[in-house]
């Protein structure tokens, strides 16, 4: 049932999956996913929060905007179906609009969790993404075969047969769209970063090649109420594969700052 497809309310022009009560846990997917990539993390939050998961623009429900999009364009939609505050969670690209959010919208954001985040790439890392980006033609999706095998291996799994099934029904030209600004940004300003005036929690997988402890470790450091949690055995899709272990750290979060 976890990743199975769930009702839709609206976020502002976006579609969201909204359950529970009280303040209010928001959660933003990665590229080429859908709201139920949250499905773990919305069944153990919303018996004590409200947890609302967007579907990103171009993405589930969510239509696709006319016109070029920089990621600003992604955090302003989200933001403003946001009354605020929140305690806003992303992963992957995700990651970087909760991020954005933080820094943009102070008011509206009481803590920021950026799971799985990316801060100055490796150059053949960099080079790596830019390079699949090129490659879309933003009217056919690519064989997701390589993604699926970056993000889970090889073994079978209903997560990884989950993540097949959005990676293979999402409109093509909003994953170009996406996946585009997700390989041509570095991570967050620095300068924004260490001014960031919100508790963050910067968690990763130990195994995670691209999305590195490092690189989590080194936000957290720059962050005034930064803290990184690591996760062992854990790589890219650590929301799905170590749900358990996520769903406990974002639980410690919000006890934390709506203490």
């Amino acid at each position: 049932m976890t990743w199975t497809t769930r009702p839709r309310s609206d976020h502002a022009t976006l579609s969201a999956i909204t359950a529970g009560q009280g303040a209010t846990i928001l959660f933003i997917h990665g590229v080429g996913l859908r709201a139920e990539a949250w499905g773990a993390q919305l069944d153990a939050l919303s018996p004590h929060y409200r947890a609302v998961a967007v579907d990103m623009p171009g993405h589930g429900d969510s239509a696709l905007p006319a016109g070029d999009l920089d990621l600003t364009d992604y955090t302003d939609a989200i933001a403003a179906g946001t009354d605020g505050p929140v305690m806003v969670v992303g992963h992957s690209m995700g990651a970087m609009i909760a991020l954005d959010m933080a820094i943009r919208y102070p008011g509206k954001v009481q803590g920021v969790a950026a799971l799985n985040a990316i801060y100055r790439r490796r150059p053949d890392a960099l080079d790596a993404v830019q390079a699949r980006a090129a490659s879309l033609d933003g009217v056919r999706m690519a064989d997701p075969s390589g993604t699926l095998e970056r993000w889970f291996g090889t073994d079978a799994s209903p997560e990884r047969e989950a993540c097949h099934a959005w990676l293979t029904d999402v409109n093509p030209a909003a994953y170009k769209a996406a996946y585009t600004i997700f390989a041509h940004q570095d991570g967050p300003d620095t300068d924004a970063l260490t001014a960031l005036p919100c508790p963050a929690l910067f968690m990763t997988g130990a195994d995670e090649p691209n999305s590195t402890p490092a690189m989590s470790q080194t936000m957290a450091a720059l962050a005034p109420q930064g803290r990184a949690q690591i996760i062992d055995g854990a790589a890219h899709m650590m929301p799905m594969t170590h749900a358990a272990d996520v769903n406990a750290a974002l639980l410690d979060f919000a006890k934390e700052i709506w203490t």
